[in-house]
């Protein structure tokens, strides 16, 4: 079966999923009809509930409703709408808001281009709007039989009404599109990038021409809402590059907000993320929901990374625990780290990483486990920064100590540190030159490998977590402090005149 065939299957079906549930109470009063119809023009969350139950499985967010609203206030606009995955992008701007706009009295929408990566893609997504124009009983029932001519499996159709619908592919020519008078005035931009584009730079540069010269310019002297939608899965993606031009209104929704509460509350649950992130792991779990794409960082690179084979803890000369608890106590944004760091002659081993979105408690829970573990085998003292070492969690390990019967051996750093870049960066050598290593026992432990993520996308500038690198640093720099003190070897007798000769 063709991919035509297989799309045109998957249509039909989706058509008689539409028809069965947009069923119309034919007995109720023109009133009853005509009072929902003004309600449905001016409230959009009605007007999703009701006319697109297929799709309103739950209530729309805050963000969507914010979304539509500023889209029909604006007639003009040019706008990215940064969203997460999965948070109903394309049903938003593609279907439902679009429907929105031509009830409106007079109506808001003449000609919409529809563009995505391929043609084909950009077909397919045209064909939900001719779906519900053609089988959603209840849109029809109000505002009457919807489709004239045309056919979305050739990209294009025109309503009773004379609204056009068109479908383009990246870099397609949209010169000439109109409807008699009427040139474009929506066109939205759906996942236009993908992941083979971004790593092409020259590729990506003449895709921002095109969106900017040849699809812009077939609005009406500027005239008209021109938008794309997308998650940030490049720093060098067109929709980064669109997102920076002047007079962009620019709306970034990520999975959880500043305050680590889902976005998406209505639908997704603190449990239902934390799941995602457990099997998507630290890097794609920031591409994909947070948008905060990480690829390989300018100071760590991927080749440096090593493992091998630990010592028993009572072989290193020395080793050390660093805990950084990040300033929140309870944030599901902010990461507490953890590393376990042990030196033998020049080499410095990763013995033990904690690396959470968790509550003081789990940490300090954790840091008492693992002592637990390891102290028969090996005496290490825990440091944390002092300005970390705070009453309120202070009292956490207190209390926590209390019901083990004894207070874990934690020291304040009191070092004035200098900028955490300069100081992450000043290890890197260690990595480059093969002095830093790995548990291999731990190579797939979930902590170790999100510590070696937040590791390799360690840059200047970049909004990826750094607490595991800024852990390792605090233990490396210990290790070094206390190895130079304990190697001084001072020299005593008579002092040379220092102009002998």
């Amino acid at each position: 079966m063709s991919n035509l065939s297989q799309a045109i299957e998957k249509w039909q079906e989706h058509c008689k999923n539409i028809q069965e549930l947009t069923t119309v109470n034919k007995s109720e009063s023109p009133a009853i009809k005509q009072a929902r119809i003004k309600r449905a023009q001016k409230d959009y969350e009605y007007f999703v509930e009701y006319y697109f139950p297929h799709f309103a499985k739950c209530k729309c967010g805050d963000f969507q409703l914010h979304a539509a609203n500023k889209v029909k206030k604006e007639p003009n606009i040019i706008a990215i709408w940064e969203w997460a995955r999965a948070h109903a992008k394309s049903v938003h701007f593609d279907i439902i808001l679009p429907l929105w706009l031509k009830i409106q009295q007079p109506r808001e929408i003449n000609v919409m281009v529809l563009v995505s990566k391929s043609e084909t893609t950009a077909i397919t997504l045209l064909g939900d709007v001719q779906a519900e124009l053609q089988f959603n009983q209840r849109y029809i029932n109000d505002y009457g039989s919807q489709l004239s001519s045309g056919d979305w499996k050739d990209g294009e159709f025109i309503t009773s009404d004379n609204v056009a619908f068109f479908a383009r592919g990246r870099g397609q020519s949209p010169r000439g599109l109109r409807n008699k008078q009427f040139r474009p005035d929506y066109v939205i931009m759906d996942d236009l990038d993908d992941d083979i584009l971004v790593e092409n730079e020259s590729r990506v540069r003449k895709m921002v021409d095109w969106v900017k010269e040849a699809l812009y310019g077939t609005l009406d002297n500027g005239k008209g809402r021109f938008m794309m939608v997308g998650n940030r899965i490049h720093k060098n993606s067109v929709l980064a590059n669109i997102a920076k031009a002047d007079g962009v209104y620019h709306h970034i929704v990520n999975i959880l907000d500043k305050n680590g509460k889902p976005s998406w509350h209505q639908k997704i649950t603190l449990k239902d993320i934390a799941d995602m992130s457990e099997f998507m792991g630290y890097r794609s779990f920031q591409k994909e929901c947070m948008n905060n794409p990480i690829t390989e960082g300018s100071v760590f690179k991927n080749d440096w990374i090593r493992y091998k084979k630990m010592l028993p803890v009572n072989k290193y000369d020395d080793q050390v625990i660093y805990i950084d608890p990040s300033f929140k106590s309870s944030t599901k944004n902010d990461y507490k780290a953890i590393k376990h760091w042990g030196k033998t002659a020049n080499e410095f081993h990763c013995i033990k990483a904690f690396v959470r979105q968790c509550s003081i408690t789990e940490m300090v829970r954790w840091c008492y486990d693992y002592h637990d573990l390891i102290r028969e085998h090996a005496a290490v003292i825990f440091y944390m920064e002092a300005n970390f070492m705070q009453d309120m969690i202070l009292d956490e390990f207190d209390e926590e100590g209390r019901r083990r019967g004894y207070l874990l051996p934690i020291k304040a750093d009191r070092r004035a540190k200098p900028d955490k870049f300069q100081r992450i960066e000043s290890i890197s050598p260690f990595w480059e030159r093969g002095s830093a290593w790995y548990n291999d026992a731990e190579k797939e432990d979930k902590d170790m490998k999100t510590g070696i993520d937040q590791t390799l996308s360690f840059e200047k500038g970049s909004s990826a977590h750094d607490d595991s690198p800024d852990a390792d640093e605090g233990a490396i720099f210990l290790l070094q402090t206390r190895s130079r003190i304990t190697n001084f070897q001072p020299a005593f007798g008579k002092r040379q005149h220092k102009n002998l000769w």
